[in-house]
């Protein structure tokens, strides 16, 4: 059963019973990497991550999800003045559209691969459990190649640093799949970031997404921020090994 279908109550007591397990909002979060679609078997997991933002940090957010079919816009955008799920409506962050637009031609505002069963309603259904007022920008990425996947990072690095944005990276590996997480794991933990994505463009990885799973590697180490998944806390769980968040540590003095 999909998240849509869930009441606000529902949400809600999920993110309060997920807080009760770690300190408390991390003012350190960037990014988070949700599951592509947020259902019975990860909503736990996904609780997890969102119940660790703090919403006064972010003005609006930014949900990136991977289509699978090329398009003829490689980055296309949604032209919506909002979105609405069944908890209301959310408005669309259109100057910042616009900015994405004017930064780089590869990103257009166009509706050819908007559709009901986006990653995007998972997210927004959790966001307005925790925000009390924010606004949204939408991104597919319709062409794996490289070097849109680059010039999609490099977009949301120049563009959103000044920012109180988050945003979100929308991507799954089914938690069977733990030797590919692990290999994964291990190309992080080495920087290798040029094995990482040999591996990940060879198509032989059953990641779901993974041209935005790579968007939200480039945009953390560009950050400095430390990826940090879940898969220690859920060793038996069904949802993606990807769920995690990305943060800086905080410096003592």
């Amino acid at each position: 059963m999909n998240i849509t279908s869930y009441s606000k109550e529902k949400i809600q007591k999920g993110l309060t019973d997920a807080r009760a397990d770690h300190p408390g909002a991390n003012d350190y979060i960037r990014l988070l990497f949700a599951p592509t679609d947020i259902n019975e078997d990860n909503f736990e997991r996904a609780c997890d991550i969102y119940s660790r933002i703090d919403p006064d940090n972010y003005e609006t957010v930014v949900i990136i999800e991977s289509y699978d079919e090329v398009l003829d816009k490689k980055l296309p955008m949604p032209s919506n003045k909002y979105f609405e799920t069944p908890l209301g409506r959310v408005e669309v962050n259109d100057y910042m559209r616009n900015e994405f637009c004017d930064e780089d031609d590869d990103f257009f505002i166009h509706d050819e691969g908007f559709n009901k069963d986006m990653s995007l309603f998972s997210q927004l259904m959790m966001l307005q459990c925790i925000f009390d007022d924010f606004s949204v920008v939408s991104v597919q990425i319709a062409d794996m190649a490289q070097a849109i996947v680059k010039e999609l990072a490099h977009v949301m690095q120049e563009v959103l640093a000044p920012r109180r944005a988050l945003i979100i990276f929308c991507c799954r590996l089914d938690n069977r799949y733990k030797e590919e997480f692990e290999k994964i794991n291990k190309l992080l933990e080495d920087e290798n970031e040029s094995g990482l994505l040999n591996y990940l463009n060879s198509g032989e990885s059953n990641m779901e997404g993974v041209a935005t799973f790579i968007a939200g590697v480039l945009v953390a180490k560009a950050w400095e921020l430390d990826i940090r998944f879940l898969e220690d806390q859920y060793s038996n769980y069904r949802g993606s090994l990807l769920t995690g968040y990305a943060d800086r540590q905080k410096v003592l003095l």
